[in-house]
């Protein structure tokens, strides 16, 4: 859902455009500290971390409507239509250590967990530095190597 909007919102059909038209195409740019992330709602706080990796465009899957995001048109993470949830690409064994850990933070999901991906609740309360780790970890699986290593020095960078 749109920042702003609840569910059962009406929306005219002019606002569409206006209302999804956030995409970035611009080269990497250094973006705000986990720590700096504003206090908002959590799908918000997923697209400010994803918008900060290079080349990383916000489009929805499919014919669904909530955000998704990519690196070259590699779907790295995807959240559902009610912001309740995200999955994300995990690495071989992640998404069982974290399901048996914390199943009250992430599951298996429908369709891709048998590929490994991870969902995570956005309804409980989480190590947003963690989730950022993750959501960093999803882009570097599905980044060409070059862009996954810009995204590694500026990350060294930025906390130097």
């Amino acid at each position: 859902m749109t920042a702003g909007l609840r569910p059962g919102t009406y929306v005219a059909m002019t606002d569409i455009p206006r209302l999804w038209s956030r995409q970035s195409t611009s080269p990497a740019r250094p973006g705000p500290s986990v720590a700096d992330v504003s206090d908002t709602d959590a799908v918000t706080r997923i697209r400010e971390i994803c918008l900060t990796l290079p080349e990383v465009t916000e489009k929805p899957f499919g014919g669904h409507s909530a955000p998704s995001f990519r690196v070259r048109d590699k779907l790295f993470v995807m959240t559902s239509e009610d912001g309740g949830s995200m999955t994300f690409k995990g690495a071989p064994g992640v998404q069982e250590a974290l399901v048996a850990a914390e199943p009250e933070r992430f599951f298996v999901p429908a369709y891709v967990g048998s590929k490994g991906w991870v969902g995570a609740r956005l309804d409980v309360a989480h190590d947003w530095d963690e989730i950022a780790e993750l959501i960093r970890d999803s882009y570097r699986m599905v980044a060409p190597r070059r862009l996954a290593a810009l995204a590694d020095e500026e990350r060294s960078g930025a906390g130097s």
